[in-house]
């Protein structure tokens, strides 16, 4: 048995060999696939033929494996059928038969049935029924056999099965967010996958209507045109299964990022000074699961008109359409060929009337046809031109309509540079949706904006898209504003062009299209002020009020800023981005209404606004004076006056202190906690503050240093953590407590930890920077570093700033996703060193080194 069992393996292990060597070469998915099987098919027989298989049994292959198709590490599944339960030898050889299948190293799923115990577990687990449905004799008792198809094929209900079917394909797209686009599909069961293909032939099957694309197309459910396209996107997506397979050496039906790199680099593709091959090959495979996703929407209604016929309830729209049982449908099959411009009316239609739930089959075959009809004669065509205005222009249903217009290809072929980034993936490690699903996702949150029963989400964004007229132009901003994303050069610039020229073809005024081609240029400009740059300083309020101009530019760009930022992940929106935007809006906006952004005039009115709050606490009334006169113009300029009341109440009868005295308190953003230490400076005291927060887990988002004038260290951190999201309220004394007893000791720092990254960040590294250069007033150093996020980081910053005995005045945290982007405002005598500086910048960049 052990020498059987040896000599089986290694003649298997040689043909599967020699099987993915001829792959290798002649890159031929089918043939690898069939010739696995067949590999297999003859161990099965041989091991069967030397142990003696009952002669009243059956050996069958079932599910992929009975279908004929093996992947590299699928499981081999097989069915041994019996008139009856086995007994004695029977059993015993039985046994053997599969403890043999094993020893030779098949993954073998086997089961032992007869062919009542296979109806009745069919009836019972659609899973099984499906498994039976492809199921194919191997050897043995052929008669039992063809009982079994006969008896299963009778007690087939093509309806249920189909329904069954439906219902598992939902709940499976559920599972897998409903999107083909996830940054780490499943080949196999994601939406557009291949078991959306099997689907298909599956239900096909169960209704006698055939089992493979040629023979779907000679029952006229399909085209033949649709016939060559399910073969072709098949055949891709098989190609990448088997890649990941080899490539993974196991079974791995999912393009993890660990892989992605190494699956596209067996396709031949190379990186770009633009694009990563990976991008490349993430686009190759989502243009294939976007085609399956539709084709597949096509043939599953067909094969429900066939299995269950009811009444066709028609209402006529217009000349060209009727509803069909809240679907849109052509009024005859020549509708697009004889006008071209239906295949945009119908988006129009769409939008127009909201009990319409989407196209017949008929119609979405029909437009999956004509789509190659749009050319620039069809863009130039006013009336076309028109026509994609009122989607634009329409009062609802602009993301339904400009969905469905990428989802069968109509939008990229009315945009042809629309049409290059579709499918295009950015491993940026913060955009998490190809830019073509990022765009849809900024025009849908502008769009939400307008949407009363979403005011509640923004309600400062909602309540000036009510002021602001014209909505579709913030629309169309969107819809241009990384289109140009991959081609190389600056995207911004690339996307102005591509606004302008839209603009001019389909006759905005000048002042519209000015807006546009602004709004596309600076889309990056607001989130970069507002997180990077130094809010406090009125020079850069004032240069930023130069670039708007006026309110209406203003408040446009910040609607669409905080559009862009939620459309690019779920993780990277936070409320501290969100009142950082706003206060610049508002700063921005006192400046163009002619308000004074002078120091005096905004020093003035922060200390105005904290002391009326100090009365309302109750305060002496010059209860604030001994501390404020410790204080200089920059710590009022960097603080809000309600941080200032509130840090002022908490210290004014503790400004000599020789304890440290830290205060905490929810945040008034309504996220987080913000946390108050003050106490004697010390040279690694930013530092030691760090390793609190690390080794707590907890997230700074900003950082506010400032030294008093006797010496005092008076510094405020905002943090998150994730643990404590809903019960912050828990952990304000804690850290309180435990944050003034790590102050008042002297223990030495702890060395940073090198946390281990995410899987995302390790498949795509950022490359550490470092970039130290003076202010524009030559007072400080700006230190700007870019590194993939971790637990710790920016206690080793701090751990490196405080050897080099470096003052930190401001910290602007900026993560995005996995990637981190901060700022840090210092100084020290140090940096007036070149040697020094070089010095700490190559340290610097030891410690953002994974």
């Amino acid at each position: 048995m052990a020498t059987l069992a040896l000599a089986l393996k290694e003649k298997l292990k040689s043909e599967r060999q020699a099987i993915i060597d001829a792959y290798r070469e002649d890159n031929r998915p089918e043939k690898l696939l069939s010739g696995l099987c067949h590999a297999v098919d003859g161990i099965l027989l041989q091991a069967s033929e030397q142990i003696g298989l009952p002669a009243e049994a059956a050996l069958v292959a079932v599910g992929g494996y009975g279908r004929g198709e093996l992947f590299p590490y699928s499981d081999v599944d097989v069915l041994i059928l019996l008139p009856g339960a086995p007994e004695g030898e029977s059993k015993e050889r039985l046994e053997e038969l599969v403890q043999l299948f094993w020893d030779i190293g098949l993954e073998i799923g086997h089961s032992i049935r007869t062919v009542d115990e296979c109806l009745t577990e069919s009836a019972a687990d659609i899973t099984v029924q499906t498994s039976l449905l492809e199921a194919r004799l191997l050897a043995g008792n052929r008669d039992l056999f063809n009982q079994l198809r006969k008896r299963f094929m009778a007690a087939m209900d093509a309806r249920a099965f189909f329904q069954a079917k439906i219902l598992e394909l939902r709940q499976r797209h559920i599972k897998y967010e409903d999107t083909p686009y996830s940054l780490e599909p499943n080949c196999k069961e994601s939406p557009g996958g291949l078991r959306d293909l099997q689907v298909i032939l599956w239900v096909s099957k169960a209704a006698e209507l055939g089992n493979s694309w040629r023979k779907l197309g000679e029952r006229g459910l399909i085209t033949s045109t649709e016939a060559r396209q399910l073969t072709q996107k098949e055949r891709a997506l098989k190609d990448i299964r088997i890649r990941l397979h080899l490539i993974a050496g196991r079974r791995e039906d999912r393009l993890v990022f660990d892989l992605q790199t190494q699956v596209a680099e067996s396709f031949g593709f190379v990186s770009s000074e633009t694009r990563r091959a990976s991008e490349y090959l993430m686009q190759h495979y989502y243009w294939s699961a976007k085609a399956v996703t539709q084709l597949n929407t096509i043939l599953l209604q067909n094969i429900e008109a066939h299995l269950f016929p009811r009444p066709v309830e028609s209402q006529p729209i217009n000349e060209r359409f009727n509803a069909v049982n809240d679907l849109i449908d052509i009024a005859g099959d020549d509708v697009f060929e004889n006008h071209p411009s239906a295949m945009l009316e119908v988006f129009l239609l769409i939008a127009r009337h909201r009990e319409l739930r989407g196209m017949t089959a008929r119609t979405l075959r029909a437009l999956w046809h004509a789509r190659v009809r749009i050319n620039e004669t069809f863009r130039r065509n006013p009336e076309n031109r028109k026509l994609f205005l009122d989607i634009i222009q329409a009062p609802e249903g602009i993301t339904h309509a400009l969905r469905g217009m990428n989802q069968t290809s109509i939008l990229g072929r009315y945009l042809p540079n629309f049409r290059r980034i579709v499918g295009q993936m950015q491993h940026d490690l913060f955009h998490v949706y190809t830019v073509d699903q990022h765009i849809l996702m900024v025009v849908r949150n502008v769009r939400r904006f307008t949407m009363s029963e979403h005011a509640h989400e923004y309600p400062f964004c909602s309540q000036l898209m009510a002021n602001f007229g014209k909505p579709w132009l913030l629309y169309t901003a969107a819809l241009f504003h990384d289109i140009a994303k991959g081609r190389g050069g600056d995207h911004s610039e690339l996307g102005m062009g591509d606004a302008r020229r839209f603009c001019r073809d389909h006759g905005f005024s000048q002042e519209d299209t000015e807006l546009i081609v602004f709004l596309v240029q600076h889309h990056l400009t607001m989130s970069h002020v507002a997180q990077k740059q130094d809010l406090s300083d009125p020079d850069v309020i004032r240069h930023f009020a130069g670039v708007v101009k006026d309110e209406r530019h203003l408040t446009a760009l910040y609607l669409l800023t905080v559009a862009d930022i939620r459309g690019t992940s779920p993780k990277v929106w936070n409320a501290w981005k969100g009142k950082l935007l706003e206060d610049l809006y508002r700063m921005t906006l006192r400046v163009l209404g002619g308000e004074d952004p002078s120091t005096e005039h905004e020093l003035a009115e922060r200390q105005q606004h904290a002391l009326k709050t100090l009365r309302l606490y109750g305060l002496p009334e010059n209860a604030h004076q001994k501390l404020w006169q410790q204080l200089d113009v920059a710590y009022f300029l960097r603080h809000e006056a309600g941080d200032i009341a509130w840090q002022t109440r908490s210290l004014y009868h503790r400004v000599d202190s020789q304890e440290p005295v830290v205060k905490a308190r929810l945040a008034p953003i309504g996220e987080g906690v913000q946390v108050t230490v003050y106490v004697k400076d010390q040279p690694d005291l930013f530092a030691r503050i760090c390793s609190y927060f690390d080794r707590k887990n907890f997230s700074i988002l900003d950082a506010k240093i400032h030294t008093t004038r006797h010496g005092y260290a008076l510094d405020t951190f905002l943090v998150q953590a994730p643990v404590f999201a809903n019960s912050y309220r828990d952990i304000i004394s804690l850290i309180e407590h435990e944050l003034s007893t790590l102050l008042k000791s002297q223990d030495a720092l702890p060395a940073p930890t090198k946390a281990r990254l995410s899987r995302l960040s390790r498949s795509f590294p950022v490359t550490p920077t470092v970039d130290l250069r003076p202010d524009e007033r030559g007072q400080h150093y700006l230190l700007s570093v870019t590194a993939n996020d971790r637990n710790g980081l920016l206690y080793s910053i701090a751990n490196v700033l405080a050897k080099y005995r470096i003052n930190l005045h401001t910290a602007k945290i900026m993560t995005l996703g996995e990637r981190v982007e901060d700022v840090f405002l210092v100084d020290g005598p140090l940096l007036h060193n070149p040697r020094s500086q070089i010095q700490l910048e190559t340290d610097l960049l030891e410690a953002l080194r994974i």
